[in-house]
This record gives structure tokens, C-alpha cells and sequence, in this order.
């Protein structure tokens, strides 16, 4: 059994309330009393504002590698992308687990209590498998636990090299390092992860799949993707209409839209995420609200590309529930990809207030998670993950905001750096801003970047 007293916490239907003395016992929340008049001694004084644990919807783990590499110069997506498989180029087993253990630990400095994780660094140099074809996937997941993170492997089928209106590219140099040839190979190598029936890999890991992109997945490749992710009632994710030149030559091959093959060909519905969704129509949105899929949104990453503004609020309208996600990691801050979402639609419309903080915060939590194949985490009651995340309220970014407003200054005015204190399943990660499971976080990523980069 722990306890913490929490003095102010977000609750769901509640707001935030003072004074709530949480229980958890097995990972998991027993008992959840606001306005309490009496504090244990076991218990765990959180000193702030205490959220539901984060959730990051969207990482490649290896891109972090790019921060700042990236940023000398001009270019585009397009230029950038090619940087990056150079990155991917020169990753191997060793290398690839200290780089995204020390990226899972600055996650859990943010807040993050679980990640989904777009893995397509599959095989070795040139396409040759490991002796385990899955290695690099394992890799991931004992990061993220060594880090205190709970992880959706989405293990990503590519096989082909890029979409241009006269057809689909052949993977070529460092892409052949994602590809299994067909989705049926996808599909059996995915088999031998080692999860059970329910997709369960560990108690802290469950798998999930992931399409790439039309630019990545032909037509008649998609069905067997989408056929192993029902089996296991796995999410499946898939990169969608991020950039227009995407589009263009979707349409030029296919005569549709991503968002009309991806629904011809069955990829979605209720447990499916769209990442990105920056170019889409009105068709477009119909297609994604009716089938109730999730749209992942990546302001950092997106506004780091020039990708474009995706329209949020037409989304939600729609019928999607949003979510957030650090993507190439240009910054890893949950809190500004949540309050992106809302000033890109100010951007965008040339006025305030389309998403309140409350609803910003689901992006962040509850949804989040539930597009991860977690939908018992997110949220501070009982029987749910015992995830905390506690904010401070009075640095120098949250300090003086008027009574009743400590979500909104969290929201709107806090950053990574002020979040103090992260419980994952019941167990402390970070104590007053400190990493408890990998010391000098900093240290980690700045040595595993080097021995990529140099």
C-alpha cells in the first residue's frame, strides 16, 4: 500500500480539488479522498498541482539524435528526412538501448508515464535480420522499463521507399533497414515478439502495429497489417496527410485521398490514431470522426518541419479524440504539445479560446493513453494505472496565478522543467526533479548522442 497527499489534484468530473489523500496498492489507485482533514504518516506529501501521468503518443526515439543537428540552415521535410536516416544508418542494438533509455528518462522527467513508440529500425545493415529479427523492438522495451516507462511497441511495416505521382520507390540505402519485404513477413516476424493473446508483451509493454504511410505501405499491403491488430485487439497507428506533396501523389496513384484509401482499405476505426492529419478535407474529416479514430497531433514536431497548422478543432468536431505526441523530439515537453494544439488554432482562425485546459489535458492523458491500448490509465480513480505527475505551482512560469486557476496556469505557463515529482504503477521515477532510475540523465543522452553522431 502508498499513500500520497496530494495538495491540489485534477480529478476526473471533479476539477481540481485540495487536500486529496490517494491510495494505491499493486500499481494500480484504491482510493481517491478529496478535501481529507486527516493525513497519514506513510504518506507522501505532493506539493503542487498532482495530474494523471502523461502520455506520448507518438515517439521515434532515434530522432532526438536531430535536435539541433537540424536546426543549422535552411530546409524541408524533405531534406530533413534524409539527415535522419542517416542517424538510422548507423544505430545498432547497443547503441540504439542507450540512446532511447536516456530519451525514455527525459520523458519521465516530463511527466510521461507511458510512451508509444513507432519503431521501424528493424533489421541490420541492408535488410539482413538479427539472428532475434525482433532485437531492435526488444531493445526499445527494456529501455522504456530500465527508464520506469510503461510502452506500445507499435512495430511499423515499410516496405517501400516513397510515393511520387508516377508510383511507389523501392526501400533503398538505409531504408532497407525497415523493410520485411511484404506485410504477411511483417506480420510473422510481429508474431514472434513474445506477446500473449492479449498483445501483452510485459506487465510494463503491449504490442501494437503501425502502417507507416501511403507512402510506405501499398494498397493491397495494408489488409494484413490491419488483420494482425484485430487479432490481438491492438491499437494501430499509422503517419497520415502530414505533408501536401503526400497527398498530391496519393491522389495521382490512387485517385483518393490518404484518408479514403486508409478507410477503403479498412485501416480505420476505434483503435486507430492518425498522426498527424495536418491536410485533410471535409471528406476527409467525415471519414475520420465516423469511423471514431484518434488524430494524434505533434505541434513541436510539426511547427520544427513546416508541416503546417492541423486543424484541430475540425477534428474533434468530427468525432475524433485528440491526442499529443513529441514525434521527432525537437523539444519533449507534454505540456507544450497540449497548449499547441490550442494556439495553432488561434493561428489558424485568428482567435482564442477553442480548447479549454481541461479538454487540452485529455489530449494529454486519458486519451492518450487509450490510443495506446491503455484505456485503464489517464485518470486519478480507483482501479485505474497509479500514475501522478505533480506540477509546481510556483516557479517562475506558474507563480501568482489567481485562486482556481492552477490548471490553467499548468497548461498555458509550466514546462517540463516544472514538473517535480512522476509515480508510475504505484513506483517513484522522479523525486523532486531527480531521475531515481538513471542517473545524469543529461550525461546519458549527451554520450549515447555523440557515439551516434561522431
Amino acid at each position: 500500500m502508498r499513500r500520497w497527499h496530494a495538495d491540489l489534484a485534477w480529478l476526473p468530473g471533479q476539477g481540481v480539488r485540495r487536500d486529496v489523500l490517494i491510495e494505491a496498492d499493486a500499481g494500480r489507485f484504491t482510493s481517491v479522498v478529496p478535501s481529507t482533514s486527516f493525513t497519514p504518516s506513510d504518506a507522501i506529501r505532493l506539493r503542487g498541482l498532482t495530474l494523471p501521468g502523461f502520455a506520448n503518443a507518438h515517439s521515434h526515439a532515434f530522432h532526438r539524435a536531430l535536435r539541433a543537428t537540424t536546426q543549422a540552415g535552411r530546409g524541408t521535410f524533405w531534406t530533413w528526412r534524409e539527415r535522419m536516416y542517416e542517424v538510422a544508418a548507423r544505430l545498432d542494438p547497443d547503441s540504439y538501448f542507450r540512446l532511447a533509455r536516456a530519451v525514455y528518462a527525459e520523458m519521465a522527467l516530463a511527466g510521461v508515464s507511458c510512451v508509444g513508440e513507432f519503431h521501424y529500425l528493424h533489421h541490420q545493415s541492408g535488410g539482413r535480420p538479427y539472428t532475434d529479427p525482433n532485437l531492435m523492438g526488444r531493445v526499445l522495451v527494456q529501455a522504456a522499463a530500465d527508464a520506469g516507462l510503461r510502452v506500445t511497441l507499435l512495430d511499423t511495416c515499410y516496405l517501400t521507399g516513397g510515393l511520387t505521382e508516377e508510383g511507389l520507390l523501392p526501400l533503398a540505402g538505409p531504408q532497407l533497414r525497415f523493410g520485411d519485404g511484404n506485410a504477411a513477413r511483417w506480420a510473422a516476424r510481429a508474431a514472434d515478439l513474445g506477446h500473449d493473446e492479449h498483445g501483452m508483451i510485459s506487465p510494463h509493454a503491449r504490442a501494437g502495429a503501425a502502417i507507416h504511410s501511403v507512402r510506405a505501405v501499398p494498397k493491397e499491403q495494408m489488409r494484413p497489417v490491419v488483420a494482425w491488430a484485430h487479432r490481438y485487439a491492438a491499437p494501430l497507428h499509422a503517419h497520415m496527410s502530414e505533408q501536401r506533396a503526400e497527398n498530391e501523389a496519393c491522389q495521382a496513384v490512387y485517385g483518393v485521398s490518404p484518408a479514403r484509401l486508409l478507410y477503403d482499405e479498412d485501416v480505420l476505426g476505434p483503435r486507430t490514431t492518425v498522426v498527424h492529419a495536418t491536410h485533410v478535407d471535409a471528406a476527409d474529416l467525415k471519414l475520420l470522426g465516423g469511423c471514431q479514430s484518434f488524430a494524434c497531433i505533434c505541434p513541436t514536431t510539426e511547427r520544427d518541419l513546416g508541416d503546417g497548422l492541423a486543424p484541430a478543432r475540425a477534428l474533434a468536431a468530427a468525432g475524433c479524440a485528440l491526442t499529443v505526441g513529441s514525434d521527432s523530439h525537437a523539444v519533449v515537453d507534454m505540456l507544450e504539445e497540449a497548449r499547441g494544439i490550442e494556439y495553432a488554432e488561434r493561428l489558424a482562425q485568428r482567435s482564442r479560446g477553442h480548447f479549454t485546459a481541461e479538454a487540452l489535458l485529455l489530449a494529454a492523458t486519458s486519451d492518450g493513453h487509450a490510443s495506446l491500448g491503455w484505456p485503464d490509465a489517464g485518470e486519478i480513480v480507483p482501479g485505474a494505472w497509479a500514475d501522478l505527475v505533480t506540477v509546481s505551482t510556483d516557479s517562475v512560469r506558474t507563480a501568482g496565478a489567481a485562486g482556481g486557476l492552477a490548471l490553467e496556469a499548468a497548461v498555458f505557463g509550466a514546462s517540463a522543467a516544472d514538473v517535480q515529482d512522476v509515480v508510475v504503477g504505484g513506483r517513484d521515477v522522479v523525486r523532486d526533479g531527480i531521475h531515481l532510475l538513471v542517473e545524469d540523465v543529461p550525461g546519458e543522452l549527451s554520450r549515447a548522442i555523440r557515439a551516434v553522431l561522431d
